[in-house]
């Protein structure tokens, strides 16, 4: 077992506070408790697993896993809220570091249950010897302290330490790296605000193949992995383009050709300074991408890589903090791309031929349809991870062949008009959309609904707030829950479920569930 460092209390970023509110689900007694998202405990779980072939020190190798720890000490940390502030509390809670017996499924040894993020761990290393000379590493961690490029630094962090090479401090405490951001947030604010309200609509309309309806909600999934061959390098480098902006603008024009005409693509934008490119840690916001395809494809990929420069001034800013009516959910739109370029070689572990799976699938899912992409000096490899309660498998090896085919097509004839591209057959249907629809609840007590407005009032800081208003619609957004829930708790002595910001985010629908919780009281 590894000791963390001891450390104090530091913000959480505002894209931790997101993830946090969007977790809290209930409580137990008078301190709040977070539990995963409803449908799946993995949604947010971020597996790795290293498999080596070699004669491996044992004990070694479970050094080098706490040496990455100390270094990293945002992985020992626990969230706690206090007075409606979400703090990190880095040190409180132990990584595991141990030995297993050879699983049957190397997702096994991610670990039963969830990643509790009032108690911990967050974060855990386990090892097993799954045959003469071979071993296979297993991390796990919450994406509230993890994301994609932390894998890089982790494994490379790793190999560093298993070599016996010292590693360096980090050039910034992580407390520090997030008061960075979220200065550059507040700095951006009145800019992101007014560049998304010419941008966002909250629209759940969805049409693919096999499709029946679209969803935010997290749930069990499935994935499909295929190969983007060299299409994507031929056309990014003669048109000016970078790969990201030749996948992004094919999956946009895939959409379109199916049926959706405004269908917002969700892209994860790296939110990383030169101060935190070292960094284990949450360093990303999801951000929605539409532009309307016209002319040739190297016009409309242009229009993409402009637009993508322009968003890339407000990168930093959540889209909840820049606009109201943005209510928490699993992901913001129901079609999203990953997409990661690793331009280093494969780590180098003394003694030992070493393998990462970088896309392990954890096997949830937070939306209708993913598209991750890892770009190495390999290849690049595809998975489309989906829902398979609303979309079937058919229908996404559907998604992917004609992406591929799509993209082969874009590297033959880049200047093509894009009606001449080998688009498919607008889908069945499209053109009407399948939304997503909010249930309202009753009212309740007069008096009751009267104090919660008033709490809604100071929260929001409004002059009058009606029973029947929209948290969303006024503005709210992660943090004016967090600051709500406390309220409530202070002041009523209820601690709300999150789920009622969800199901009826109106004060009538918070008093009510106030009046519900007294009752079982």
């Amino acid at each position: 077992m590894t000791r963390p460092l001891v450390g104090g209390p530091d913000l959480a970023s505002l894209a931790q506070h997101g993830m946090w509110v969007t977790e809290r689900s209930g409580a137990a007694g008078p301190t709040p408790r977070t539990t995963p998202l409803p449908g799946h405990p993995a949604v947010y779980r971020m597996p790795l697993a290293v498999w080596f072939d070699g004669p491996m020190e044992v004990g070694r190798m479970l050094a080098a896993c706490g040496e990455v720890v100390r270094r990293h000490p945002v992985l020992t940390s626990t969230l706690a809220e206090r007075d409606g502030v979400l703090r990190l509390l880095t040190g409180t809670a132990e990584v595991p570091v141990t030995l297993a017996e050879a699983p049957a499924d190397p997702l096994d040894l991610a670990g039963e249950g969830h990643l509790d993020l009032a108690t911990g761990p967050l974060a855990r290393f386990t090892l097993a010897r799954t045959g003469p000379g071979r071993h296979l590493l297993v991390f796990a961690a919450h994406h509230i302290v993890f994301d994609g490029m932390s894998k890089d630094i982790l494994v490379r962090d790793l190999a560093a330490a298993y070599a016996g090479e010292p590693l360096p401090p980090l050039p910034v405490p992580y407390g520090e790296a997030v008061e960075d951001e979220n200065a550059r947030v507040r700095d951006r604010l009145p800019g992101a605000a007014e560049f998304w309200r010419a941008r966002w609509h909250d629209s759940r309309e969805l049409v693919l193949p096999g499709l029946g309806t679209p969803t935010l909600h997290a749930a069990p999934g499935d994935a499909v992995d295929f190969v983007l061959g060299d299409e994507v390098g031929r056309t990014a480098a003669p048109l000016g383009l970078t790969r990201f902006e030749v996948v992004l603008s094919a999956l946009r024009l895939l959409l379109h050709a199916y049926g959706n005409a405004r269908a917002a693509v969700a892209v994860d934008l790296s939110t990383r300074t030169e101060a935190t490119r070292e960094h284990v840690g949450l360093f990303v916001n999801e951000l929605p991408f539409e532009v309307v395809p016209s002319g040739t494809f190297a016009e409309f990929a242009a229009d993409v890589r402009a637009e993508l420069r322009r968003m890339y001034a407000y990168r930093h800013v959540p889209l909840a903090r820049a606009l109201g009516g943005v209510s928490p959910r699993a992901a913001l739109t129901p079609v999203s791309l990953s997409y990661r370029s690793r331009s280093e070689a494969e780590p180098v572990f003394p003694g030992l031929a070493a393998s990462v799976e970088w896309m392990m699938f954890n096997g949830a899912v937070r939306n209708t349809l993913h598209l991750q992409v890892v770009d190495g000096p390999r290849g690049a490899a595809a998975r489309l991870q989906y829902n398979p309660r609303h979309l079937g498998r058919d229908g996404c090896e559907s998604v992917a062949a004609d992406l591929t085919a799509l993209l082969r097509g874009v590297a033959e004839r880049p200047h093509a008009p894009i009606d001449d591209l080998p688009l498919p057959s607008r889908v069945a249907g499209a053109g009407g959309g399948t939304g997503l629809q909010r249930p309202r609840a009753a009212g309740t007590d007069a008096g009751l609904v009267v104090a919660v407005g008033e709490i809604w009032r100071q929260v929001l800081d409004l002059d009058h707030v009606d029973p029947g208003d929209d948290l969303f619609d006024l503005g709210g957004h992660s943090l004016s829950i967090t600051q709500i829930i406390a309220k409530v708790r202070d002041t009523m002595a209820v601690d709300l479920p999150f789920e009622v910001f969800i199901d009826d985010p109106t004060v009538e629908g918070v008093a009510a569930e106030v009046a519900r919780q007294r009752s079982l009281a």
